[in-house]
């Protein structure tokens, strides 16, 4: 007994020690950067018109590109959880591509997208010059730089959410006179209102760490396109590393909120 004791006791300690070396990694990071910067200079930094400029943007843009996440995610989700097709497995392996894809693909794919001349025709030239609407280096492709990743989220959080309840009452719905569409608007959107939720602040989180896909498609010119993940870059691109920390700290607050937003609709669960 005595010996199992002893093994038991070993076990667990190493487990707390080997998981408290990335804890501790973790509080680290966030704690130097608090020691870095003063009050006054983290004031100062947010303070400046390129950086407020940039935090508006920021917010507009994740929440565009996370609620356009959550309208395309949520449909595809449910198909992939309650339909069987030729194909499907085909399906979700696309959608996981831009969750792999390292973020300077997923950009300069949408860049070659946009630029790649078929014949005399190039999307980007009609989109500007036929519908006024230029995409590349202007604020919709900051939007759909943080779709094309963030709406792989939404899929496979609201996939887990249909799976997770029972088709018996879209059934029964249906049996009653509901149409599928209505079966799907009146009885299985109710029942995973939660992880609907929860798949919109995943998407409005990763929208808000993009930079890779953004710096190659919609650039990093400052009170244009610049939002908080650039502005790092780009204070850090002229030496001044306090704003550039300023920034990051802000980034951070703005994600534990998040993360306790997510936690609460997730129902305390983690």
């Amino acid at each position: 007994m005595k010996t199992t004791a002893t093994s038991n006791f070993g076990f667990h300690a190493l487990l707390v020690a080997l998981s408290a070396i990335y804890l501790v990694l973790i509080l680290a990071m966030i704690l130097a950067d608090f020691l870095y910067v003063t009050r006054g200079e983290f004031v100062s930094a947010i303070s400046k018109p390129e950086i407020l400029a940039s935090t508006i943007l920021t917010l507009k843009t994740c929440t565009v590109s996370a609620i356009f996440a959550v309208w395309v995610g949520t449909p595809l989700g449910y198909l992939i959880a309650r339909k069987k097709f030729p194909g499907r497995m085909l399906v979700d392996l696309i959608v996981d591509i831009p969750m792999v894809l390292p973020p300077l693909v997923v950009g300069l794919s949408l860049l070659i997208l946009f630029h790649l001349m078929l014949g005399d025709w190039q999307l980007e030239s009609w989109l500007r010059d036929g519908v006024g609407f230029p995409v590349t280096f202007h604020w919709p492709a900051i939007v759909l730089a943080q779709f094309s990743v963030s709406c792989a989220f939404v899929v496979k959080t609201m996939k887990v959410a249909f799976e997770q309840s029972s088709p018996r009452y879209e059934e029964v719905a249906r049996t009653l006179g509901c149409s599928q569409g209505q079966a799907f608007l009146h009885i299985s959107l109710p029942i995973a209102w939660n992880g609907l939720l929860t798949g919109f602040t995943i998407a409005w989180a990763r929208s808000l760490g993009e930079f890779g896909p953004i710096l190659v498609f919609a650039g990093a010119t400052r009170m244009k396109t610049e939002v908080l993940s650039t502005s790092i870059f780009l204070e850090l691109s002229v030496g001044q590393l306090g704003s550039a920390v300023a920034v990051a700290l802000m980034m951070v607050a703005i994600s534990i909120m998040v993360l306790i937003l997510l936690r609460f609709f997730s129902g305390g669960k983690s």
